[in-house]
């Protein structure tokens, strides 16, 4: 039996603070992640688990390794990148992941990359969450960000460039006060809809930035939405309020071990050339304003 997997399904229990979640972070159902708990528990001759209503609880015993198996994994994801980093081969797996609302600038190019680069096998991840690259959940990464983390390596494709859009639907509605489509975790009014949109009512909330472009096409009110984004969706119209600037910018990362890898230099610079020929879009010159 190899150590480092009964480590890793440790781990895994361990941060989730249950089966479930240590399943979905290992890909597997909660059965396996029980059985094998189970048997490195029976091999070991000590209970690792605290089985609660709540979770699962760290005993004493599994306190104590906790530390050790966090260097282990350490260990072990510097060993993989060490391997992938010093592939010259232009083959083999390549993880990409993409911001949810870049990933249509990249996804109408991916045909000529495939066939530029046939025998590389690429796996594509569309989220808004993190991926973490040093666990090499991910090989690269497309991501919002003001500054990356110092272990990675970017390249600042663009500044974030949003605005302030419309749609025919709801200007022909005639409301009479303003409505707004916020994120999910906006419980108040952000400063641009105080600003530009005094005493507005929230039509909805959401989580999803396509989503919430939608809702502006579809008159369910005004939304600060990217530039990138809303001009991309027909029938959206920005409106001349100024914003103030992001802090965040469009990056694309890799592990610092992984930059001597072929196919990932291939993928990156592909990348580059990709989202740096879209800056205009990114910068929102291709808006369609209100008149």
């Amino acid at each position: 039996m190899n150590p480092w997997d009964d480590v890793r399904y440790f781990l895994a229990v361990a941060r989730s603070g249950s089966l479930s979640g240590a399943a979905k972070e290992l890909g597997v159902n909660h059965s396996t992640v029980l059985r094998r708990i189970h048997a490195y528990e029976e091999r070991q001759g000590v209970r690792l688990f605290e089985r609660l209503p709540t979770g699962y609880a760290l005993t004493q015993a599994a306190e104590n390794i906790y530390p050790h198996a966090l260097d282990m994994e350490a260990r072990v994801r510097a060993i993989d990148r060490a391997l992938v980093g010093g592939d010259a081969r232009l083959q083999g797996r390549l993880c990409l992941t993409l911001y949810h609302g870049v990933a249509p600038l990249v996804l109408s190019h991916l045909a000529a990359f495939r066939a530029r680069y046939p025998d590389i096998d690429l796996e594509l991840m569309i989220t808004t969450e993190v991926r973490d690259l040093a666990a090499r959940q991910a090989d690269i990464a497309v991501r919002g960000t003001a500054a990356p983390p110092e272990h990675l390596i970017g390249y600042k494709v663009a500044d974030f460039q949003h605005g302030l859009y419309t749609s025919p639907a709801y200007e022909a509605r005639a409301v009479p006060g303003p409505e707004v489509v916020l994120w999910r975790d906006e419980l108040d009014l952000p400063d641009w809809a105080r600003e530009h949109c005094p005493g507005a009512r929230v039509a909805l909330r959401v989580d999803d930035v396509e989503t919430m472009a939608l809702a502006v096409r579809e008159g369910l009110g005004r939304a600060r939405l990217p530039c990138w984004v809303a001009d991309r969706e027909p029938g959206l119209l920005r409106l001349p309020a100024a914003l103030p600037p992001s802090a965040f910018g469009l990056w694309i990362l890799l592990h610092a071990d992984l930059r001597a890898s072929a196919r990932v230099r291939a993928c990156r610079d592909f990348l580059i050339q990709v989202l740096g020929d879209q800056r205009a879009l990114l910068g929102g010159a291709h808006s369609t304003w209100l008149a």
